[in-house]
């Protein structure tokens, strides 16, 4: 296994749901990410899919050392090292190009490329990866899925993401191949755009105590 990856399986140990975040506003990020790792939530992804996410992934690095934050939505190669330069300690793509794959492999972040179907995920694995996120995880067969590939492919471990909720979590958690779920309802745009940090505690809490397995 790779060491990448090796750290990645210790980050989504830390906790069963990583909150998958999208900042309009910088100036929030920080204690935004300082109430999610207070509440049991210490690894957090923030989405590239606003003109300032890089500003967040800034903010949570100087001012909430303590996070594990994850530069999510990375869709090109040149985004990988702009990422890290904004002091993000690891990188997830929803789906993985040939291309991205070729970056992804030869990266000195760690980084959980995205797939949705078993060609992908077989096609990641030769490059390297056994960390991998499930995107769009419902729609793409969510735990029927996810139990159905554990067998012929048990080295891999996924993050599924992508309409899983409260309700829905613990299905995807009792999988035996799932490390932790990635989810926006843990920190609703509405709530994080109000900088209601004890709303958004009160969920963090809720899913830190979702079981696994």
């Amino acid at each position: 296994m790779r060491a990448h990856d090796t750290f990645l399986l210790e980050a989504a140990a830390r906790a069963p749901v990583i909150p998958v975040v999208t900042i309009e506003d910088p100036h929030l990020a920080a204690e935004l990410a300082a109430t999610l790792v207070a509440a049991g939530l210490p690894v957090v992804e923030v989405t590239l899919r606003t003109p300032r996410a890089l500003d967040a992934i800034r903010a949570i690095a100087h001012g909430a050392p303590e996070a594990i934050v994850l530069a999510g939505t990375i869709v090109s190669p040149s985004q990988i090292g702009e990422a890290a330069d904004a002091g993000a300690t690891g990188i997830v793509t929803p789906g993985t190009s040939p291309r991205l794959a070729d970056a992804l492999a030869e990266a000195q972040i760690p980084a959980m490329p995205g797939c949705a179907t078993v060609s992908e995920a077989m096609a990641l694995h030769e490059r390297g990866f056994s960390v991998l996120k499930l995107f769009p995880a419902a729609a793409s067969g969510g735990p029927a899925w996810l139990k159905g590939i554990a067998g012929p492919l048990p080295s891999l471990r996924f993050c599924p993401t992508g309409g899983i909720d409260a309700q829905s979590a613990p299905a995807y958690l009792a999988c035996p191949n799932v490390v932790c779920v990635g989810g926006t309802w843990v920190t609703p745009n509405a709530l994080v755009a109000k900088g209601d940090f004890a709303a958004i505690a009160r969920l963090a809490r809720e899913a830190a105590a979702l079981p696994r397995g």
